[in-house]
């Protein structure tokens, strides 16, 4: 699949997608993002969403298992400033940035308002307590089916697919970080018998809870959250090494066309 190639709703029975370096990402706002959840809720079986950013894109270049899950997900939002610089280069601009730190607090305010359960999986332990309680303060009458920090390690899945499954959970975030919690995800797909939905979401519940502290809208909006994240936390200097070359690929890759 060329760089550039559109990926039409008629052939993975969905949004609009674009391919940005063989990897699936989906052109959706966030409201648009919500009624597709909406939909698959209605919809039998778990749907797999994920959260692509560069680093996401660039991990799958080298990881065939990760590379397959995201090409096969149900909704891949576009996570990063950077997809959207390379999706213009590319001349298929993307909408906007759907981030998986606000997405969480999106998909929170419709459980409570549609009755859905939800299930906090993963984290430092402790963190999913606490972003659970988070989110019921801020949304009254969302029920929190369960939490468990756990592990994506083999040997304890089927323990923790148990512990899901008699939650009766709608809903599922995994905060493993990628690619281990979307390798997760993807093997256990066809094991709920409850889900509909299953998102990684990173460290998305260490914001929700203040462990880590997202950059303010207005650095947000010009596309410097990565400085600022790494400003605060020097230490994530050797993961940022991928942006550059992510855009050396994009580059590289419309000239090949």
């Amino acid at each position: 699949m060329k760089a550039t190639e559109p990926i039409t709703p008629d052939e993975d029975d969905g949004p609009e997608a674009l391919s940005i370096l063989g990897v699936k990402v989906h052109n959706v706002t966030i409201g648009q993002a919500v009624a597709l959840v909406k939909r698959y809720m209605d919809q039998p079986g778990l749907h797999q969403v994920a959260t692509v950013n560069p680093e996401f894109i660039m991990t799958a270049q080298d990881d065939a298992a990760f590379h397959r899950v995201l090409n096969r997900a149900d909704l891949c939002l576009p996570d990063g400033i950077g997809l959207l610089l390379a999706s213009r280069w590319l001349g298929q601009p993307l909408s906007e940035r759907v981030a998986g730190s606000d997405f969480v607090y999106q998909l929170a305010a419709e459980a409570a308002n549609h009755g859905w359960r939800l299930f906090l999986l993963g984290a430092a332990p402790g963190v999913a307590d606490h972003a659970a309680e988070i989110f019921q303060t801020k949304y009254p009458g969302l029920r929190i089916a369960g939490t468990y920090p756990g592990s994506p390690d083999i040997d304890e899945n089927t323990t923790l697919v148990d512990r899901i499954n008699e939650s009766k959970a709608d809903i599922l975030y995994v905060a493993y970080g990628a690619p281990a919690q979307d390798l997760w995800i993807a093997r256990n797909v066809e094991a709920f018998y409850n889900l509909r939905i299953a998102i990684g979401v990173g460290g998305s519940l260490d914001f929700v809870t203040g462990r880590a502290v997202r950059a303010p809208r207005w650095i947000q909006r010009i596309g410097i959250e990565w400085l600022y994240r790494l400003v605060r936390e020097p230490w994530r200097w050797k993961r940022m090494l991928v942006l550059p070359w992510f855009a050396v690929r994009v580059l590289m890759s419309r000239s090949r066309q």
